[in-house]
């Protein structure tokens, strides 16, 4: 018997919205089944039909992790996007990895990313949360890529609220950074400020000022 889909799963597949959905049905675009309670559902195979028939979408997966020891969750962030690429029926031409702060702007696959989008080679980006683009200026990046056609596809939206430590982490390098401007790197005011500022931190992420020393 053939797989029937909720609404909600097909307009995922598909990308596009429950109100395009709803007129594709009425239009006779897309063929759906009308359940006894009054509801929709919308046969696998039209899906793929529709898939099969759209223009190939080159799509490159970008996933970023802070530490080498956070391998496990970056092979996940692959996984899963490698596995949403295939159920959109996008092509993924390349599998970018990124292991650093999402302050770096020198991350050695991000500037790959920029490579792929200035020579017109890829047509989306996945990634699983707009973090693990960049931690600030995601907006900016947004724009610039649709600029040269190019959309950026966050499966998931924002980072979880719990996931506290690399923010943190970014937070003290920042402050760290600063302040060697201010005071000299190897100053006595430097590092009392650094340590203050690790303390207030880890107070209010609950941590007790447990975090990772940036130096």
């Amino acid at each position: 018997m053939e797989k029937l889909l909720r609404p909600r799963e097909a307009c995922q597949l598909l990308g596009i919205s429950y109100t395009t959905l709803l007129r594709w049905i009425r239009e006779g675009k897309i063929r759906a089944i009308t359940t006894e309670g009054g509801k929709y559902r919308i046969p696998y195979g039209e899906v793929k039909k529709y898939l099969e028939r759209r223009e190939e979408i080159r799509a490159v997966i970008y996933a970023r992790v802070s530490s080498t020891d956070q391998k496990e969750d970056l092979e996940r962030q692959i996984n899963y996007l490698t596995n949403y690429a295939t159920a959109k029926g996008y092509k993924a031409i390349e599998i970018i990895k990124d292991i650093g702060s999402g302050l770096n702007t020198q991350r050695k696959g991000l500037l790959r990313l920029f490579k792929l989008v200035e020579e017109r080679s890829v047509d989306v980006i996945l990634i699983t949360y707009k973090d693990r683009l960049t931690r600030f200026g995601f907006e900016y990046l947004e724009e610039f890529f649709t600029t040269m056609g190019v959309k950026i596809e966050v499966v998931f939206g924002e980072e979880p609220k719990d996931s506290t430590q690399e923010l943190v982490e970014d937070l003290i390098s920042i402050i760290t950074s600063f302040a060697g401007k201010i005071y000299g790197m190897r100053s006595h005011k430097k590092t009392l400020l650094v340590q203050g500022a690790k303390k207030l931190i880890g107070e209010l992420s609950g941590e007790d000022g447990e975090v990772k020393s940036q130096g």
